[in-house]
C-alpha cells in the first residue's frame, strides 16, 4: 500500500499565462525508496485546445521576431540561473530514486545541453531570423533568375511528450532546439515523476526570461490536445514503442502529416572485440561500461546495454568479471552514500522488470544477481521499489528470439558468445535498430570491418579503447552536438544533433526570384544583387556597413620574380612553380604558374586597407577555390564584397563575411572565397574617440 506523507504537495499545469490545479483529488506520486506520496496530479479543467492556440498566438510571434543569437542568449540566462538553482533539484530528484550521480546525469547534464545549444547556435548561425540552408543555386545562363533553400520556423507548437527516467534533462534537450528555432513548446512529462519537471518549469517561469507562454506543462493526462494539432505543429515522444504507435497514428497527427519524432525500445549492445582478451585495458573498460550501465539510474535508461556480445573464447572470463563488479553494487536509498545504485522509480516497474527477466529466461540462465531476493545497503525492501542487478546468458543467441526482443527496463543484461566478427554484427543487429552500440577494441580492423555493419542499425556507435579511456563519456551518454535517436524498434527518430536538431522545428522552403529580392530575404549578398561602391568598405563601422558594400582594386601583374621569390621564400618549391617542362607535362597547365596562396596573398594586397579602422581582425576563409591557372605576365584584380553581417549582441564587434573574387586580365576567375573578419560595432571606439575641448 502507498504511505501518504503529511502533505503531498498538488502539481499545476503551467498553460494558457496561468497555473492550474486539477479539480479532482489527482493520482498519487510516490517517493521511489519509500513509497510515501510526495505529489498529486491531475490536469482537470486544462483547456487542451486553448494551450496549443495560447503557444501559437501569444508566444509564437515573440519568439520569431528574435534573432537566433536573441533566442540563444535567453537560453544561456535560463542555463545559467537554472544551475543556480540546481540543489533545489537534486533535493527533489531524491524522490525518483535517483542517487546524487544519477541526478547529476539528468540535472547538470540537463541544464548542461542547454548551454550548449546556446552556444552552437551563437557560433554556427546567424544573428537573424532565417537561416540559409546550401548555396545559392543558379537557375539562369544570365544569373538573373536564382533560388536559396531557406528554413523558417513552424507556426505551432511543439508537443513534447517525455518519459519518466530522465524528467529534467528529458525537457531540456527537447525544449532547446525548439526555442532556438523560434516554436513555443507544450511539455507533457511523464507522470511517475512529473513532479521533478513541474519544480523546474516552476523555476524557470519564475526567472521571467522566457516569453509568455513559450513554454507550457500538462501535469497529467493530455485529453484532446492531440486531436487540435496541424500541420504547423510538431511532437516528440519518448516511451515504449506501443504508446508511440498509438500516437504517431492518431487521426490528427495522420491527416495533418504532424511532424513525429519518436524515441522508443533499444535493445542495445555493447561487443568485446576478439584481440580484446583478460589482460588488456579494453577487456577492462569492458568490464567496466556494461556493470556502470546496468547500475546508474538503476538501469532504467534508454540507452543502457541490455545484450553484451563477447567472443565465445572470453565468456567465461567476462561473465565471472562483470559479475563480481555486479555483486559489489549494493541498491539503498539514494541519499545514502554507501548506497551505489537507488530504486527503480516504483514498485509497479520493478514487477514489470521481474517479469521481463522471467520471459528471458525461458532462453537464458541467470549468471549473476538474484531477481526476487534483495540485499541493501540501506533502506526497506517491502516500500521500496529495489531491485539487485541481474545477469544472465543466452549459449544460442542466433536461434534465440526473447533476448533480442524483450526490453527489462531495470538493472538486467544478457551475456551472448560470438563466434566471428560477422556474427557480431549480425546479433546486434538482431535488436531491430537501436539508440547505441559499443564497441571495446584497440585494433583499426576490427573497428573498420564491425563499424560499417553496425551502424545502418544504430543512431550512434561508439569505439571504446585505452586512447579514449579517461576522456571518453561512455556509452549511454547522449551529448548535445550528436544525434539521438536510432532506426527501427528504437523509434526511426532524431534529437539533438547541434543546429540539426533546431532544423526539426523548421520548414524548408525553396526561394525562386532575382538575386536582388532573394539577397534581401537572406540578408546575404547573392551574384547579381545591388552593389555600392563609395568609400573603402574596410572603413566603415559595423553600424554603417551594409550588405553589397564593394571595392573593386587596381591590377597587380604577377611576374616570374614574384613566383620564384615566394618559392624560396616559403619553401614551396612544388615543380609547377619552378620547372617549365614538368609543369608543361602536367595536363592541367601550358607551363609554370603561379602559386595559389601568392594569388590570395597578392590579393589581400590589393583589397586591405592598411591604417587602422574597424576592421579588427581577419579570422580566416571559407570555400578557397583556385579556377583558372596564373601564368607570369598575367594581371590580378580583385572584386570585394560584403556578404553577411553577423553582429555579436554581447560583445562590440560583429563578424563580416566578404564575397572575394579575384580575376585576370581577361576577366576569368582565377580564384573565389570569402573572408571573414571582426569589425568593430562603432569606430573609433569611445575610449580612442578624441577627447572634445572645454568651453573657456
Amino acid at each position: 500500500m502507498t504511505a501518504l506523507a503529511a502533505s503531498p504537495r498538488r502539481l499545476e499545469s503551467h498553460v494558457c499565462g496561468t497555473c492550474i490545479k486539477g479539480r479532482k483529488d489527482g493520482q498519487p506520486l510516490v517517493d521511489a525508496a519509500t513509497g510515501q506520496a510526495v505529489a498529486l496530479i491531475d490536469s482537470s479543467g486544462v483547456d487542451f485546445a486553448a494551450t496549443l492556440d495560447y503557444g501559437r498566438r501569444v508566444a509564437g510571434p515573440r519568439l520569431r521576431g528574435m534573432s537566433f543569437h536573441d533566442r540563444a542568449l535567453m537560453l544561456k540566462a535560463l542555463g545559467l540561473r537554472l544551475m543556480e538553482l540546481k540543489e533545489d533539484f537534486y533535493a527533489e530528484s531524491l524522490h525518483t530514486g535517483a542517487t546524487r550521480q544519477d541526478g547529476w546525469v539528468d540535472i547538470e547534464g540537463g541544464i548542461g545541453t542547454m548551454l550548449a545549444f546556446a552556444s552552437r547556435a551563437r557560433r554556427e548561425l546567424p544573428n537573424a531570423p532565417v537561416l540559409t540552408d546550401g548555396e545559392v543555386e543558379v537557375l539562369s545562363k544570365d544569373g538573373s533568375f536564382v533560388a536559396q533553400h531557406i528554413l523558417t520556423p513552424l507556426q505551432g507548437v511543439a508537443v513534447h511528450i517525455n518519459a519518466f527516467n530522465f524528467p529534467v534533462w528529458g525537457m531540456l534537450e527537447k525544449i532547446a532546439p525548439t526555442l532556438l528555432a523560434g516554436m513555443p513548446c507544450i511539455v507533457k512529462p511523464a507522470s511517475q515523476t512529473a513532479y521533478l519537471t513541474e519544480l523546474v518549469v516552476r523555476r524557470i517561469a519564475e526567472t521571467g526570461i522566457l516569453p509568455d507562454g513559450a513554454l507550457q506543462l500538462i501535469c497529467g493526462s493530455v485529453g484532446d490536445l492531440l486531436d487540435h494539432l496541424t500541420g504547423q505543429d510538431a511532437v516528440t515522444f519518448t516511451g515504449s514503442a506501443a504508446t508511440g504507435r498509438t500516437l504517431k497514428s492518431h487521426p490528427a497527427v495522420v491527416d495533418n502529416a504532424v511532424r513525429f519524432t519518436m524515441e522508443a525500445d533499444s535493445l542495445n549492445a555493447s561487443i568485446l572485440g576478439p584481440d580484446a582478451g583478460p589482460g588488456t585495458p579494453e577487456f577492462d573498460l569492458f568490464v567496466k561500461e556494461v556493470a556502470r550501465e546496468m547500475t546508474v539510474k538503476a538501469g532504467q535508461k534508454c540507452t543502457a546495454i541490455r545484450r553484451v556480445l563477447v567472443p565465445r573464447g572470453l565468456v567465461q572470463a567476462a561473465v565471472s568479471a562483470i559479475g563480481d563488479r555486479l555483486g559489489r553494487t549494493l541498491p539503498g536509498l539514494p541519499g545514502d552514500e554507501a548506497a551505489r545504485m537507488g530504486p527503480l522509480a516504483s514498485l509497479a516497474q520493478r514487477d514489470e522488470v521481474r517479469q521481463r527477466i522471467q520471459a528471458l529466461r525461458a532462453e537464458a540462465e541467470i549468471v549473476a544477481g538474484d531477481p526476487d531476493a534483495v540485499h541493501l545497503a540501506s533502506g526497506d525492501a517491502h516500500a521500496g521499489a529495489f531491485l539487485n542487478p541481474v545477469l544472465l546468458y543466452c549459449d544460442r543467441p542466433l536461434t534465440a528470439r526473447s533476448v533480442h526482443e524483450v526490453e527489462a527496463f531495470g538493472p538486467v543484461a544478457t551475456v551472448m558468445p560470438y563466434d566471428d566478427p560477422a556474427e557480431a554484427v549480425a546479433l546486434a543487429r538482431m535488436g531491430k535498430g537501436s539508440l547505441v552500440s559499443s564497441l571495446f577494441t584497440d585494433d583499426p580492423a576490427v573497428a573498420a570491418d564491425l563499424v560499417p555493419g553496425l551502424a545502418p542499425f544504430h543512431g550512434r556507435v561508439l569505439i571504446g579503447n585505452r586512447e579514449t579511456a579517461r576522456s571518453s563519456t561512455g556509452h549511454g551518454s547522449p551529448l548535445a552536438p550528436l544525434v539521438h535517436g536510432g532506426p527501427g524498434r528504437a523509434g526511426g527518430g532524431e534529437e539533438m544533433g547541434g543546429m540539426r536538431g533546431v532544423k526539426h522545428y523548421m520548414q524548408r522552403t525553396a526561394v525562386q526570384g532575382s538575386p536582388r529580392l532573394v539577397s534581401a530575404l537572406t540578408g546575404c549578398w547573392i551574384e547579381g544583387a545591388e552593389a555600392r561602391q563609395d568609400i573603402h568598405p574596410f572603413r566603415k563601422s559595423l553600424g554603417e556597413l551594409r550588405i553589397g558594400d564593394q571595392l573593386v582594386t587596381a591590377a597587380r601583374e604577377v611576374s616570374r620574380e614574384d613566383v620564384e621569390h615566394f618559392a624560396h621564400f616559403t619553401g614551396d618549391t612544388f615543380y609547377a612553380h619552378m620547372d617549365e617542362a614538368a609543369a608543361r607535362a602536367n595536363p592541367f597547365f601550358d607551363g609554370r604558374v603561379a602559386h595559389g596562396y601568392l594569388i590570395a596573398s597578392f590579393a589581400a594586397g590589393l583589397f586591405v586597407d592598411p591604417d587602422p579602422g574597424p576592421v579588427l581582425a581577419n579570422y580566416g576563409v571559407d570555400s578557397l577555390r583556385f579556377l583558372t591557372p596564373v601564368y607570369f605576365g598575367d594581371t590580378l584584380q580583385v572584386r570585394l564584397t560584403c556578404k553577411q553581417i553577423t553582429p555579436r549582441a554581447n560583445a562590440d564587434h560583429g563578424e563580416v563575411r566578404w564575397d572575394c573574387r579575384v580575376t585576370n586580365q581577361k576577366g576569368a576567375v582565377v580564384a573565389q572565397y570569402d573572408v571573414l573578419t571582426m569589425v568593430a560595432k562603432v569606430w573609433p571606439p569611445a575610449s580612442r574617440a578624441t577627447p572634445k575641448a572645454r568651453p573657456a
